[in-house]
This record gives C-alpha cells, structure tokens and sequence, in this order.
C-alpha cells in the first residue's frame, strides 16, 4: 500500500497542495501524530467526492438519461403530527 505525502497527493490530483491543506478535515486520509499521509484508496476517494461532470456546453454528455414514470419510493410517506395531538392509526 502506498502512503503519498501531501505534495505527491497534490501532484497526483493534479491541485493545490494548499486546497488538500485547506480541506483535510473534509478528505480521507491517514494520520500518525502530525504525519498525514494519503493512500491510492484516499485519493480514489477524494476524486469521486469532487469530481463534476459538465451538464451544457460541448463536454456535456449528449444523451440525458429519461426520467423515470415510477413513482417516488418515499412518495408515500407523510410528516408526523405535532407533538402532543391525538395519535390516529389507519
């Protein structure tokens, strides 16, 4: 298993060595005391987090998926009543 410091990680998500700095508490990653180290595993993970595909413009994939006629699979859930009103079991 590889462990990338903070530089190598940069390096390979092509970024900021600052923006991992800025961002640690929010990335996945392995820490021995002050040692923060990033495994292929980590990095994979940081990828799919932040990673956008363009939905207009030329790089836009050209086919948009069709909606789905199903209903919702939590359509049929409803709020709870007020603390305290009269409890109705259908």
């Amino acid at each position: 298993m590889t462990r990338h410091t903070y530089p190598e990680a940069a390096a390979i998500l092509r970024i900021e060595e600052s923006w991992l700095r800025r961002h640690i508490k929010q990335l996945p990653h392995t820490k021995l005391g002050r040692t923060v180290r990033f495994t292929d595993a980590d990095l994979d993970r940081i990828d799919e987090l932040f990673h956008h595909e363009p939905t207009s413009g030329p790089l836009a994939r050209a086919v948009a998926a069709p909606a789905s006629t199903a209903p919702h699979p939590l359509a049929q859930l409803r709020p709870l009543p007020p603390r305290g009103a009269p409890v109705r079991i259908a």
